[in-house]
């Protein structure tokens, strides 16, 4: 059975309306659904989730207990050697969820770095992302770099900034296109 990891960015707390029909659409295929446990976008997928009825969740969480679990789905603690409540140590989680997951189903707000590692972290692992960009409700697929790079288009030139101070971006994406380009030879 396939997995997905759903996620988005913690900016986002209401649903559109075609996120919300994928969501339902990956229940009713019975697809296993990993979600992370923060507010924002997280929140409003377990509502969602926790409206279809969906019973195939598993709620990964940073420590102990999970921030939220709206129908008290089984969880995956992880327990990363980082101070608790940084960006590492939530990072951790999503990783693991990266790992877990077969394919991404994503809500993004063109700025969230936490979204977009978790888009670039599935690629890296060969892993294809479907990418609800908010701002322009639209889905982008993101299979390669052409298709992180027309995602990345939709960020301004601030947000991208902030993504290459906080993640390395220019770097994991040169990263990404050697991979690309080894495979392809």
């Amino acid at each position: 059975m396939d997995t997905v990891f759903i996620a988005g960015s913690i900016a986002i707390s209401r649903l559109h309306p075609l996120v919300e029909a994928r969501i339902r659409n990956a229940v009713e295929k019975g697809l296993h659904i990993v979600v992370g446990d923060a507010d924002g976008a997280d929140a409003s997928i377990q509502a969602c989730l926790h409206s279809a009825g969906a019973t195939d969740v598993t709620v990964y969480c940073s420590g102990d207990r999970p921030r939220n679990n709206l129908s008290d789905w089984p969880t995956h603690n992880v327990y990363p050697d980082c101070a608790p409540g940084t960006r590492a140590f939530f990072t951790a989680k999503d990783v693991e969820m990266a790992l877990a997951a077969h394919y991404g189903l994503m809500v993004w707000d063109s700025k969230s770095t936490g979204t977009l590692s978790n888009v670039l972290e599935l690629l890296r692992g060969g892993k294809k992302s479907v990418v609800f960009v908010n701002k322009s409700k639209e889905f982008v697929s993101v299979s390669d770099v052409v298709g992180l790079e027309t995602l990345i288009g939709h960020m301004s030139d601030h947000a991208r900034g902030k993504a290459e101070d906080k993640i390395r971006l220019k770097a994991k994406i040169s990263a990404l296109s050697n991979e690309q380009f080894a495979l392809s030879i």
